[in-house]
């Protein structure tokens, strides 16, 4: 119910992906007057499949969009992994490998939940596109904000949603390099068309420390490519430069079999290139003063751990129930709830790096070997009947 007999607070969320949309839904459902801003023209479409499940699914049904994401829902019915020559090693049913329910979980593509979560909120919120904070004060009464447009505005709170390089972030907190916890690994997605006669399936070609994969949502058309290979540091110097990241990419598979060949010469083309190392955000708190974050920003998993979507809906729903109270409700009592109702949920998804996940992108020949035996075994297995623990370990809380 929305509180319309209280004074409505102004809040700005900078990040219009996931988390974003999420906390804006429900910060309006609780009376907030919310302003919405992204550095991007547009509502971002595309990118790789993302998956729901667990504590998340109850989110987006509660939002009233489950519907439209189960009519999306991409049924990926086969993982294929190959040798060095391209040889099959094991094919194994995805709910095995990933802990998901077959039938409740989703995976959707990421686009597909984007416009959902924008139709759901772009009649209620405000949205700034193709502009971004560039300076954050905290004053008594707000936050001053100043955009990278040149406009000012102060608001009540504000809360950074903008994803694992959160801008909001370095200004609260300072350089990303204090709570970033790299990996080991860096990757590349990028789209090419499927004329490979992939249907519903992912295909992983792997040799130690590298690994090509090609991921088909549908029957024909284009197909996801990933590329993903162990790195002893962070590339800094290539994030920044699409032609650097080219370029460092197809040196570590110069002299790779299969398709690889193929997916390099798309990789020079794509226009969609994705690339950045494989990490996890790890902060001792989310929020300081009027400001907090959220998703990525503050607790990025990883693409390992496949959790990266429910984290950003579940957290998203957990800090706007904090705020939830009457107007003139401290806000640190409500961040203070936040961190302390979402914590242990966000690091038991985080500690799901090493129960297997990881294992994919084995880095020497006798881990290599390993993995190949326990996916053997996995393809003759049913898919399991209970998912991982870590995806339901939260129960949300009911509010008005």
């Amino acid at each position: 119910m929305t509180r319309t007999d209280q004074p409505r607070r102004k809040v700005l969320i900078s990040g219009a992906s996931i988390a974003g949309p999420a906390l804006a839904f429900w910060l309006n459902r609780y009376g907030f007057a919310v302003t919405v801003v992204e550095k991007a023209g547009a509502p971002r479409s595309g990118g790789y499949p993302i998956d729901v499940r667990g504590t998340a699914l109850e989110v987006v049904r509660r939002m009233g969009i489950l519907p439209r994401l189960r009519d999306a829902h991409i049924d990926l019915r086969r993982l294929t992994f190959l040798d060095k020559d391209g040889g099959e090693v094991a094919s194994v049913d995805p709910h095995t490998l990933t802990g998901g329910i077959a039938g409740q979980d989703l995976e959707v593509p990421r686009g597909e939940l984007t416009d959902a979560l924008h139709a759901a909120v772009r009649d209620d919120v405000e949205f700034l596109f193709d502009d971004s904070i560039d300076t954050l004060d905290q004053c008594g009464h707000g936050v001053d904000i100043t955009f990278r447009g040149g406009g000012r505005r102060t608001f009540d709170l504000v809360f950074g949603a903008d994803g694992l390089h959160s801008r909001t972030r370095e200004l609260l907190f300072g350089p990303e390099e204090r709570f970033h916890r790299y990996l080991g690994y860096c990757f590349a997605g990028f789209t090419m068309r499927n004329t490979f006669g992939l249907s519903h399936e992912m295909t992983m070609w792997n040799t130690p420390g590298r690994a090509a994969a090609l991921y088909a949502v549908g029957d024909g058309g284009d197909v996801h490519a990933f590329l993903n290979f162990a790195h002893p540091q962070p590339p800094y110097d290539a994030f920044r430069n699409p032609q650097a990241q080219r370029d460092l990419v197809a040196e570590v598979f110069a002299d790779a079999g299969w398709e690889v060949p193929g997916m390099l010469a798309a990789l020079r083309d794509a226009d969609d290139l994705f690339f950045d190392a494989v990490s996890q955000i790890r902060m001792p708190r989310w929020s300081g003063g009027r400001v907090a974050l959220v998703g990525d920003a503050a607790y990025a998993p990883s693409f390992l751990t496949g959790q990266g979507t429910g984290l950003a809906l579940v957290g998203a729903y957990m800090l706007a129930a904090s705020l939830a109270g009457p107007a003139d409700q401290d806000h640190a009592t409500g961040f203070a709830a936040y961190e302390r109702d979402t914590r242990e949920f966000v690091t038991l998804n985080q500690d799901l790096v090493g129960e297997g996940d990881a294992t994919l992108f084995p880095t020497t020949a006798l881990a290599l070997e390993r993995r190949d035996a326990m996916l053997r075994d996995l393809g003759a297995l049913p898919a399991a009947a209970e998912g991982r623990p870590a995806h339901s370990a939260l129960t949300l809380p009911v509010r008005g």
